[in-house]
């Protein structure tokens, strides 16, 4: 039980901190700046789409700034580079999780088993006399196995819902990335356009 106990604590401080985290980019999200620096990006401005995106801490515009900081050396890749990171800051401590819903069970059951085995050698000291001493042993072993199977439920819901929610990120980024190429391009010939007139 004192594993299983240490497992159901490990989780739930990392859903919390998971959920923290989800909250606070959910605060962080300026679709209003994201627009902005589209903007900028398409009319060729990129040193103030840089300046502006860097007043902000939200994952989607440092994936564009890192892009267009780097645009000269390689925009795409410096994009992906970030985006890389910042799914791999999102996925922090799902790998425990599951970790936990699968080691759980099989601790539970592992508990069952021992306390059985202990249980039978009630059985051969007491004999069949007394049968109680060990139904009792067996029911108190399967408590462990009702245990293990209770952390790895609890903690599945969570641990779908934060992988959904990576997922729908991650797909967000790819979309929003290549979208932000396309306009780069666009405004890389408005730039070109501009140093043709001075």
């Amino acid at each position: 039980m004192w594993p299983l106990l240490a497992c159901s604590i490990i989780a739930l401080t990392i859903i919390v901190e998971r959920m923290i985290f989800w909250i606070r980019a959910a605060r962080k999200r300026d679709e209003a700046l994201i627009c902005s620096v589209f903007d900028l990006t398409e009319a060729g401005d990129f040193e103030n789409a840089v300046a502006l995106g860097n007043r902000s801490d939200s994952m989607a515009v440092r994936v564009l700034v890192a892009g267009l900081t780097h645009r000269k050396y390689g925009l795409v890749l410096s994009m992906e580079a970030a985006a890389v990171s910042e799914i791999e800051s999102m996925k922090r401590g799902l790998s425990v999780l599951d970790t936990i819903i699968t080691m759980a069970p099989l601790l539970g059951i592992l508990g069952t088993v021992a306390g059985i085995i202990e249980s039978f050698d009630l059985l051969g000291e007491a004999g069949i006399e007394n049968p109680r001493a060990v139904t009792g042993g067996i029911a108190q072993a399967l408590l462990t196995t009702a245990a293990g199977l209770s952390v790895a439920i609890v903690t599945l819901m969570p641990y779908n819902a934060y992988a959904r929610r990576v997922e729908k990120v991650s797909k967000y980024l790819e979309k929003l990335t290549t979208h932000f190429e396309v306009t780069y391009q666009k405004g890389l010939g408005k730039e070109d356009e501009t140093q043709q007139r001075l």
